[in-house]
């Protein structure tokens, strides 16, 4: 199975075939549809115009995604099939997503005393300071770390440099770690490379100003929530272009 969503995450439309069929799950040769992984939700789906009620990545080889449809849906093996995603929904998730992972990597420069110009890597993450959880919706998203004190102390520092990552439109850098085992990373060249299988915009000037929140979530484990200052969509050129055609 093509994943087209990491190929070009702006993509909206695709042609693409069936190549299972289970009951009410198919299995497609290629697909632009993310289900959700590492805290990042499913895209919302149509397939032939038939709504997606839920999709399931396999974590194992050949690491397919089922897609779940309603009973009378009419797909067949080897049948063509019209796929579309609600871009606004994808925008949104892969901005939050992009700026939930760029939080974390701040927050672990910082306890880290990573110094400036020096790229963080994967396995520096999670040694100073832990993540202990992370959650990207459409309207917002959060992440968890281990801390002793209130987490809002360090807001600050963090909004002051990830301000100028988004003022100075970075490319963000995206491919395999581990294209066998289909291992994602993304990077910002001298901040960080963090492993991640998620779908993120192209620089990081498309993401926007956010807001941060405390929250307490749990004993010894402090929570901040983020929001999009602005969560209009940005027009999307490929919406109506397919990236491959059935043949």
């Amino acid at each position: 199975m093509k994943k087209v969503f990491w190929d070009n995450p702006y993509q909206a439309c695709l042609e693409t075939k069936v190549i299972q069929v289970d009951g009410n799950t198919v299995v497609l040769d290629e697909t632009i549809g993310f289900s959700e992984s590492g805290g990042q939700e499913s895209d919302r789906v149509t397939i032939n115009g038939i709504e997606v009620l839920s999709s399931r990545m396999d974590k194992t080889a050949p690491f397919l995604i089922y897609y779940t449809l309603t009973e009378g849906h009419g797909l067949i093996p080897e049948a063509n099939a019209i796929m579309k995603i609600d871009w606004q929904r994808r925008n949104r998730l892969m901005r939050l997503h992009f700026t939930c992972e760029l939080v974390l990597v701040l927050m672990n420069r910082l306890f880290n005393t990573t110094p400036e110009g020096i790229e963080l890597k994967p396995e520096e993450i999670d040694t100073v300071i832990k993540k202990r959880g992370a959650h990207m919706a459409e309207n917002g998203a959060r992440v968890d770390f281990e801390c002793a004190v209130n987490i809002s102390e360090y807001f600050p520092i963090i909004l002051e440099q990830y301000n100028r990552i988004i003022a100075a439109d970075l490319p963000i850098e995206k491919g395999f770690l581990d294209e066998v085992n289909q291992i994602r990373y993304w990077r910002l060249q001298n901040i960080a490379t963090v492993p991640c299988g998620g779908t993120h915009v192209n620089s990081t000037g498309e993401i926007g100003e956010i807001d941060l929140k405390r929250e307490r979530a749990n004993k010894g484990v402090e929570r901040i929530r983020i929001t999009l200052k602005n969560t209009e969509a940005t027009s999307n050129p490929d919406e109506e272009h397919t990236f491959s055609k059935i043949i």
